[in-house]
């Protein structure tokens, strides 16, 4: 489920910006990957003072370019393993896809999962993650 994802970009007013054309790639974290931060932590972002922090988190879950599971691994087997790419956000993700499975790893070095991949959506495609992707603040 991701009524947090849900709540979190309303709150950040990202919307409108998620609906637009794209392409988009985006990497949605699951209810369970943000109870998984610590306490209070979901509760602290979505307080209105906090929306440039929560928008930097949440833009930093999107690529802007259509890249399917299949695509990932051939850019990441391209660049010897692994690919780095920049988000919307202006993070720096690295990509790793081996034996079909795909790995998100943000810049503090936390591996995210990728659980279902290839959820295609008009404007671009979403591969939900199991853990919520963190920038360096």
């Amino acid at each position: 489920d991701h009524t947090t994802l849900v709540a979190a970009v309303k709150a950040a007013g990202l919307v409108d910006t998620l609906q637009g054309a794209g392409p988009f790639t985006v990497f949605a974290p699951t209810n369970e990957a943000f109870a998984a931060l610590p306490t209070g932590t979901v509760e602290m972002l979505l307080k209105p003072e906090n929306k440039d922090k929560l928008t930097k988190i949440l833009t930093c879950h999107v690529i802007a370019a259509k890249a399917m599971a299949a695509d990932v691994a051939k850019m990441a087997k391209a660049d010897g393993g692994a690919h780095k790419v920049k988000t919307a956000g202006g993070c720096e993700l690295t990509l790793k896809a081996d034996k079909g499975k795909v790995t998100v790893t943000d810049e503090n070095g936390n591996v995210a999962n990728v659980t279902i991949a290839d959820v295609r959506q008009s404007n671009g495609v979403i591969h939900v993650i199991d853990k919520v992707l963190l920038p360096k603040m």
